[in-house]
């Protein structure tokens, strides 16, 4: 296993998951165990957790041994002081291992202390932020130190955006021809007991939208390069639209996934000389009702947003404000058990032979990423499977270490394969059609 930078063959750790004893970090360690004890690695898994408290993580490391059967995960696994706010110890961490798996959000707020101790001490960073002026951000601080120390600072490795950016690369790859544009459509069901997600995605988002201004200017600052249109220019829809596929009304999708697969496809057309797709990301919320109950939501969280006192009210009282769908607990194992995740991908492009520059598009393909509860169940399979490509198929990443997106990082790698062994599925729905 290999990855991180100077020196980084003769740490104690593999990985360390910091931020262990939170919420989602957690979940986390329960599968990194799960992929330490599965036999499938190349050798024994040297991993740490790390946070602020030895009695919180102990008991963690704990969990996930019972939650395999075990009764200890015995000695192999370390356990780190380390806080957010303390530079050296982050410092001290990241000497440790070759590869930080940072849980630790709002990452607006607590993840660059922890890509600046990566990249200045020679350790890869994943994470699992859906805030795309944090992830860029740090694509225009550490991109190229991280490329000088060779280290990979890889984000959105979660439901946000592995999902959306990996399944772009899968349609790709599954077209014979030139995929020029696809439309992804994601649906979420739950079961009896309903669904919820934990605050911290709520606070990503009540910041995130009260900061949509300084992403423009951030944007401006990198002086990004426009990624060129190929084929037939992709539509962009209105902001509720009814589709006739699902026979439901759906809205475009909030979160990052649309700018992160805008990322990939810049990289893979500059770096590798490979055809930008155009990328649409959209949502499934149902019927009618729902349609009403959302804009009335939507319209007074826009209203709030805005000011000071009206973000400090969202941030108090997630339940009241989102419905009961952002909750200070989280979902319940009961919940989670009940709720699943589809995103349906509709591909078109051209046929092998036919000029992408001349004409209308002429072969189509669907293709779909189903799995488990997004947040707490699909996220850590996404960031720990994300985490294991890094480690043992070094030889496919990117030749220079830097700040990537997760399609950028992985589309050379056996990412997909891993996830579809984990349950997170890329399968073609229908075969490509002229």
């Amino acid at each position: 296993m290999a990855a991180g930078g100077d020196g980084a063959g003769e740490r104690p750790y593999e990985l360390v998951v910091f931020g262990a004893s939170g919420f989602t970090g957690q979940f986390v360690v329960e599968e990194v165990a799960r992929a330490a004890s599965s036999g499938e690695l190349r050798g024994a898994l040297r991993w740490a957790v790390a946070g602020r408290s030895r009695e919180k993580l102990q008991a963690v490391v704990q969990r996930a041994a019972e939650s395999l059967g075990k009764a200890a995960l015995g000695a192999e696994v370390g356990v780190l002081l380390c806080d957010v706010g303390d530079a050296a110890s982050l410092a001290a961490m990241a000497r440790q291992t070759r590869l930080v798996l940072n849980c630790v959000g709002p990452y607006r707020f607590f993840g660059e202390p922890v890509v600046e101790a990566c990249v200045e001490n020679g350790a890869s960073c994943i994470d699992i932020s859906g805030e795309p002026q944090f992830l860029e951000g740090m694509y225009l601080k550490y991109n190229k130190k991280a490329a000088e120390k060779g280290v990979y600072i890889i984000g959105s490795c979660g439901f946000d955006s592995i999902p959306a950016d990996m399944g772009v690369l899968y349609t790709r790859d599954k077209l014979k021809g030139t995929l020029t544009a696809v439309e992804s459509f994601l649906k979420v069901k739950s079961g009896p007991e309903g669904t919820c997600v934990h605050d911290g995605t709520w606070k990503s988002a009540v910041y995130g939208l009260a900061d949509q201004d300084n992403l423009r200017k951030l944007r401006k600052k990198i002086g990004y390069a426009p990624v060129p249109v190929v084929g037939a220019k992709l539509k962009r829809r209105g902001l509720v639209f009814f589709n006739q596929e699902f026979k439901e009304y759906c809205i475009p999708f909030m979160g990052s996934d649309a700018s992160v697969v805008k990322r990939s496809q810049r990289y893979l057309h500059t770096e590798l000389q490979e055809t930008p797709v155009q990328y649409g990301a959209y949502v499934n919320i149902g019927g009618l009702g729902s349609v009403i109950k959302l804009m009335f939501a939507g319209i007074l969280f826009l209203l709030l947003v805005k000011f000071s006192f009206g973000r400090k009210l969202l941030v108090k009282y997630p339940e009241f404000f989102s419905a009961g769908h952002f909750t200070k607990d989280g979902p319940t194992q009961k919940q989670m058990d009940g709720t699943s995740f589809t995103m349906t991908f509709f591909g078109e492009g051209y046929s092998e032979g036919q000029d992408p520059q001349n004409g209308k598009p002429n072969v189509k393909i669907c293709t779909e990423v189903k799995g488990p509860e997004p947040g707490y169940v699909a996220t850590p399979i996404a960031m720990v499977q994300a985490a294991v490509s890094l480690l043992e198929d070094t030889a496919c990443l990117p030749k220079q270490g830097g700040v990537y997106s997760p399609g950028a990082a992985f589309s050379k790698t056996k990412l997909i394969d891993r996830l579809n062994k984990r349950g997170v599925e890329f399968s073609v729905i229908s075969k490509p059609e002229v």
